[in-house]
């Protein structure tokens, strides 16, 4: 296949290394990037003197020359984006989350069907290397049944204004605990309160109940002033926790357990047994996971291959994050989510 000629919407937060990481893939042709602001189209330019930036978002769409786009924008601009783009029958990347209502999502997803285009969500987290080893050490049984997982991602800002700390932060945690259950939760309930705008939590726990029995939770806050990325998975056997603010040791499994006794005669005979082993920490080759996020799409669309976070993935997500803000706007109690295809990859 000759270089795949690619756009980038958006030149904010990520745009800028969704750019980079395109520049830098040899089957890839970077030529475009688009924003609204001067200033950021000035530094894209300064920082990659061959890409042209321009400010009106139809000199993307109409040009026929653009054969895939990355979306990078606000969450509520993205429907309408990757559907002018679709129609003009380019492949589409969008970030996290895929949009903003899961009506949309299945527009998207339908749209991309009947152009026979590749349409992928930024699910990052699932192609960095601890995530994957995570996958397999679950799936081996190596921690046993698993019990619950807990997830925490807050940080001191950055407030969104038009989406709530749920929507802006639990996609990564959401998709993460899925990929490595390799199931979608049934239900969820949250809780959250909003300190600084009205109707936007800044705070936020929820909670996913699995199929198999087993419960996550995750803890969200613009509020809090350590910055923390932390999942502990805990199993019959073994425990294992994901530190991603780690840089040397982001994965360390627990031989830690609590046993029940086989039989006892008395109450006052009856004790658990802790096991307390050793820690161990595997070893991952790390990489720069937006790296194999960007290669997976190209591979995508020059293999008609279907991707590993594709629409149906992002269409998941966003039903989860539908369902936790009805259980806070009502309450807290536990909402059922729709379930949309199945059979996962």
């Amino acid at each position: 296949m000759e270089k795949l000629d690619i756009a980038v919407i958006g030149c904010g937060y990520w745009g800028p290394n969704l750019v980079r990481n395109f520049y830098q893939l040899s089957d890839c042709a970077m030529k475009y990037c688009c924003d609204l602001c001067e200033d950021k189209l000035k530094r894209m330019a300064s920082l990659f003197p061959s890409i042209t930036p321009v400010n009106r978002l139809e000199d993307i769409i109409t040009n026929a020359e653009i054969q895939a786009v990355a979306i990078a924008t606000p969450v509520y601009s993205h429907y309408k984006i990757a559907r002018a783009c679709l129609e003009q029958d380019k492949h589409v990347l969008i970030e996290k989350p895929m949009a903003s209502s899961t009506e949309e999502c299945l527009e998207l997803i339908a749209l991309a069907n009947q152009r026979k285009r590749v349409l992928m969500v930024g699910h990052t987290f699932e192609y960095t290397a601890a995530v994957n080893k995570a996958k397999e050490i679950v799936a081996s049984g190596e921690l046993g049944e698993i019990y619950y997982i807990s997830c925490v991602r807050v940080n001191l800002g950055l407030f969104q204004p038009d989406i709530n700390v749920v929507w802006d932060l639990a996609p990564h945690d959401i998709s993460i605990i899925s990929y490595i259950l390799n199931q979608d939760p049934v239900s969820v309930g949250g809780q959250g309160k909003a300190h600084y705008n009205k109707n936007i939590e800044d705070v936020a726990i929820i909670s996913l109940n699995y199929p198999n029995g087993t419960i996550a939770f995750i803890h969200n806050s613009w509020l809090d002033p350590d910055k923390i990325r932390k999942i502990t998975i805990v199993g019959s056997k073994k425990m294992l926790v994901y530190d991603d603010i780690n840089p040397n040791e982001k994965l360390k499994i627990y031989d830690k357990g609590v046993e029940t006794p086989p039989y006892y005669d008395t109450y006052a005979e009856f004790q658990f047994s802790y096991r307390y082993g050793d820690i161990h920490t595997p070893h991952i080759n790390n990489y720069e996971p937006l790296r194999k996020e960007c290669e997976h799409f190209v591979e995508c669309i020059r293999d008609n291959k279907r991707p590993r976070s594709d629409g149906y993935s992002g269409l998941r997500v966003v039903s989860i994050l539908e369902a936790a803000n009805r259980s806070l706007r009502n309450g807290g109690g536990y909402q059922k989510i729709n379930q949309y295809e199945s059979a996962r990859n």
